[in-house]
């Protein structure tokens, strides 16, 4: 779903009682577009919520934030308009919010064993502020980390773009993907926890000190397997060089990382959960490599750099390189990580 292309942020902040002096867009994310807004009250994120998530999405933020802010967690508010609701309607489908800013630095990749450990200790945190809470989600997005529904799209866009300009790459890519994705092991059987959702490594901030002080863009909240949510974190925060270099998957990070999740989370997770993880860094580096490599076909999902790339399908292919490459990595490196697992999960 394309992004609007030329909002207007200071009119789509009239239904909140601030008083906005500048907004200015923040270029980071590749979903929904954000501004940072100065106003007399103080500073303040203007996201427009792309119509893949549902407005309800924020009734689940609300609720949920409320709980980790009790248990000592930041997390994003939301702010009521003068009407009391949570977002206003906005363009393309989408809506409008306004939560509160939250200081810290953004990394766009982990540049350390220590900063690993940080961000896994705030996840740790996390998971385990929300291990029992008996919230009812009022926005459910299916197919998240459906692994095969994202392969089956993959060979549904290969056959359904021949003529586009970079078919040749994409296929001969994407072939490699299914097979590499067919030797991985299933995850039905494992339990769901209320996870994140999206635990990259831009989607924390971090504190001059080094802490990871909080967690932000929570519309991807919900219910899954917690060795989704661990392999998704440790693809991105394993890869140093980021999400569209070659770059072989750092186990150092992934030790730190699980080291302080670990600590933090304590021994809630199952034998069976703890076991899972591993394997599913490598799964979910498929998945993605296997989201990308489609949609340098299509076009249509992913935002992209245009000061960078030509066009969409030239950044999404990079990217789906980028994530191929990991994958194998982490397959190459499966037998040291389960090593690392069980010392920190036994």
């Amino acid at each position: 779903m394309a992004r609007p292309a030329s909002p207007d942020p200071l009119a789509a902040l009239a239904p909140w009682a601030l008083t906005p002096r500048t907004a200015t867009p923040v270029l980071a994310g590749h979903i929904n577009l954000t501004f940072r807004v100065e106003a007399d009250e103080g500073p303040f994120a203007l996201q427009w919520l792309n119509p893949i998530f549902g407005p309800e999405v924020n009734l689940d933020i609300e609720a949920l934030g409320a709980h980790l802010a009790r248990c000592g967690l930041a997390v994003p508010r939301l702010l009521r308009t003068r009407e009391g609701a949570l977002w206003s309607p906005g363009p393309a489908g989408g809506v409008w919010r306004v939560a509160t800013w939250l200081a810290g630095a953004v990394l766009l990749e982990a540049d350390s064993p220590a900063r690993c450990a940080a961000a896994g200790e705030l996840l740790g945190q996390f998971h385990a502020a929300l291990w029992e809470h008996p919230h009812r989600f009022h926005h459910i997005r299916p197919g998240v980390h459906d692994t095969p529904r994202h392969l089956a799209h993959l060979r549904a866009a290969l056959e359904a773009h021949p003529g586009h300009r970079l078919h040749a790459e994409a296929a001969e890519l994407g072939a490699a993907i299914l097979a590499a994705a067919a030797g991985c092991p299933p995850t039905a059987d494992l339990p769901v926890r209320i996870v994140h959702g999206d635990p990259k490594i831009s989607n924390l901030l971090f504190a001059p000190d080094g802490r990871a002080c909080a967690l932000i863009d929570l519309d991807t909240l919900a219910r899954m397997p917690l060795a989704l949510e661990l392999g998704d974190a440790f693809r991105s925060w394993c890869s140093p060089r980021g999400e569209e270099s070659e770059a072989a998957f750092e186990a150092r990070f992934y030790e730190a990382g699980l080291e302080g999740w670990a600590r933090a989370v304590g021994d809630r997770p199952t034998v069976v959960e703890r076991a899972a993880i591993p394997h599913a860094v490598e799964r979910i580096a498929l998945e993605l490599s296997a989201r990308f490599c489609a949609d340098a076909l299509e076009e249509v999902y992913f935002a992209w750099d245009r000061l960078r790339y030509p066009g969409a399908g030239e950044h999404n292919l990079a990217r789906a390189r980028s994530q191929f490459a990991l994958a194998r990595s982490v397959r190459a490196q499966l037998p040291e990580l389960e090593r690392i697992a069980a010392r920190f999960l036994p």
